[in-house]
Order: C-alpha cells, then sequence, then structure tokens
C-alpha cells in the first residue's frame, strides 16, 4: 500500500547539498506501528516515486523533526525541477 503525500524540499542544515521531505506524522505514525524490524539507524527500505522518477532508498528516523525523512537525491530534483522550500509530491512503499 503506497502512502502519498506532498512535503517540503529542505536542505540539511549539518551538510551541504543534502536534501529531504519529512514524511507527515500521520505516515510515519503508520510506518512506525507496522511489525517491521528496522535497519541500521532505524532505517527502513522504499521505493519512493517523484514525478515520474522511482528509486529504491532507505526513510530515517529524525529525532529532531519528531518523524521519518526521505533524502531526494540530485537526478531527482533536477528531473523534477525540486527546489529548497518547494512543495515535493512523493508516492512511497516499504520494500520488506
Amino acid at each position: 500500500m503506497p502512502f502519498e503525500f506532498t512535503a517540503e524540499l529542505y536542505e540539511w542544515s549539518a551538510r551541504d547539498n543534502w536534501f529531504f521531505v519529512a514524511l507527515p506524522f500521520a505516515v510515519s505514525d503508520a510506518i512506525t506501528a507496522m511489525p517491521l524490524v528496522p535497519g541500521g539507524f532505524g532505517s527502513h527500505k522504499v521505493e519512493a516515486t517523484v514525478g515520474h522518477v522511482t528509486w529504491q532508498t532507505s526513510i530515517f528516523p529524525d529525532d529532531a523533526r519528531g518523524t521519518f525523512v526521505l533524502p531526494i537525491k540530485k537526478d531527482v530534483r533536477t528531473r523534477n525541477r525540486l527546489v529548497p522550500g518547494g512543495p515535493v509530491d512523493v508516492s512511497l512503499e516499504l520494500v520488506r
């Protein structure tokens, strides 16, 4: 079951040129409630789609935001003309 949401693209303050979107709290809570064994750093493997670009990556818990975050790689940002502070429409599916 894919999760679909829109979130703001932001640059990680700890490292230049690393961009993420924060999952909505409802989506993050639904994933946390699933009987999944997390990977390293509490991550979960996902297949993400933004525009016409689909790729496999992981989501990571971000304690400061209180939700999971999804990294948005440069190819995805370029092909979809995404800019920091702009909206990103995401379809996200867990990979087991």
